[in-house]
């Protein structure tokens, strides 16, 4: 998994980087298949913005979450994203089982 984190009015610290490291060790235990993670960290007055853009093989997926903490929208956007990574596993293992059940019936 390559992993790339950058801030916009933000300096990513060395917590910080290991927070979104430790947060995003859950989609890796979720799939298997991930290629690329972007994450970007931006600061807007009041708003702390978290975003993610993952490659899955076959698939992207774009995940952000807004707070007034950093930390706190960290958080919302790795739950978001694990339930976004099952969902689409999900989907995959649905799509061969039904390849699976069809073949059997026809012979």
């Amino acid at each position: 998994m390559n992993l790339q984190i950058s801030g916009h009015h933000l300096e990513i610290t060395p917590a910080i980087h290991d927070y979104v490291l430790d947060k995003l060790e859950r989609v890796t235990r979720h799939f298997d298949n991930v290629i690329d993670v972007n994450v970007i960290l931006s600061v807007d007055k009041l708003k702390q913005k978290a975003e993610v853009t993952v490659h899955l093989s076959g698939k992207d997926i774009y995940v952000e979450a807004i707070d007034e903490d950093l930390y706190a929208s960290i958080d919302l956007l790795a739950d978001k994203l694990d339930r976004q990574i099952q969902k689409h596993k999900q989907k995959l293992q649905d799509h061969h089982r039904g390849q699976k059940a069809s073949q059997i019936t026809v012979e």
